[in-house]
């Protein structure tokens, strides 16, 4: 069985960092998290992400400041959908529920 959470985030780059994230919705964040309830180490899930065109296996993780989990987007994919922090960008996260 599969879970898909489609919505609009702002990517935001990383205090003190080169790391590029997004906020997952808080809605989205806490179905995840009754969803799986069991997490793999640093509370991190495993999901499927795609943004435009481009599909890649990752992990969200969860943010305590924020209290939602945030998806790193990596360099690869920012190229390929010429995208930055500061765009808005839409989101599909699918996970897997076994």
């Amino acid at each position: 069985m599969e879970a898909t959470f489609t919505f609009d985030a702002d990517l935001y780059l990383h205090s003190g960092g080169s790391w590029v994230f997004l906020a997952v919705p808080a809605d989205d964040s806490d179905d995840i998290s009754e969803m799986v309830p069991t997490r793999n180490g640093f509370g991190s899930v495993r999901v499927r992400a795609q943004i435009g065109d481009t599909e890649w296996m990752t992990s969200v993780f969860p943010d305590s400041k924020r209290k939602v989990y945030v998806l790193p987007v990596k360099k690869p994919v920012r190229k390929a959908e010429g995208i930055d922090a500061g765009d808005t960008v839409e989101v599909s996260l699918s996970i897997e529920l076994n």
